[in-house]
């Protein structure tokens, strides 16, 4: 159990955290792409974790909090949702306050 530990410990610890493929600077998916991107465009720090570098949280991730699929984003331990829902968000202009609320 200790991949599970660790996710708790990271959504915890970090008021916005993406799970993703790749990295912020060479996302290694489309949506992992377009998801990032929606988190710079709101203009603060965020953390990352790249999965396919971590085959533990790869494995434990879809566990934690039932969702299936990467990426996964996070804010104040919560999760928000993968590619789609983040966009929703960010067009919204939802994902701008919930990250400014989170970082202060």
């Amino acid at each position: 159990m200790a991949g599970l530990e660790k996710i708790k410990q990271q959504v915890t610890e970090n008021p916005v955290i993406i799970y993703m493929k790749g990295d912020p600077k060479m996302p290694m998916c489309g949506f992992s792409s377009k998801a990032v991107e929606a988190l710079k465009k709101c203009g603060k720090e965020f953390a990352w974790v790249n999965v396919i570098l971590d085959q533990e949280i790869m494995n434990d991730l879809p566990k934690f909090a039932d969702w299936p699929t990467f990426p996964q984003l996070y804010i104040n331990g919560e999760l928000v949702g993968g590619c789609d829902i983040t966009l929703e968000l960010y067009d919204s202009g939802e994902l701008k306050k919930m990250i400014d609320a989170a970082v202060k």
